[in-house]
């Protein structure tokens, strides 16, 4: 009589179904694999570019790291006592624009 808990698992897989990519694959491990360097609008490939972070790995992307320094810059204006029509004048922004920067600098939200 024969038992299929005798019959090793990967034999058991094998008759069950075709193999699939994964089980072809000899290693998943990515040093295993080859990867293309493609870069993105900022620069022709990841390893020169000159952001310091990827613009990948921050929420809001590419727009989100240019909005950085000009936020900075509003909050400390201010931080000065500068008045929020003068802030939206000056860059160009709404009213509700400039109260998001100063509410999510104040919980702690902003960089």
């Amino acid at each position: 009589m024969f038992h299929s808990f005798l019959v090793d698992k990967d034999q058991r897989i094998a008759r069950r179904r075709r193999p699939t990519k994964v089980d072809r694959l000899e290693d998943l491990l990515p040093e295993h694999m080859n990867y293309r360097d493609d870069g993105c609008e900022v620069s022709a490939t990841c390893l020169s570019c000159p952001l310091p972070v990827c613009r990948y790995d921050v929420r809001g992307g590419l727009a989100a790291l240019q909005r950085r320094p000009r936020d900075a810059e509003l909050l400390e204006l201010h931080r000065r006592g500068a008045g929020i029509d003068r802030l939206c004048r000056q860059f160009g922004l709404s009213r509700r624009s400039v109260f998001r920067i100063i509410a999510a600098a104040r919980s702690g939200l902003a960089n």
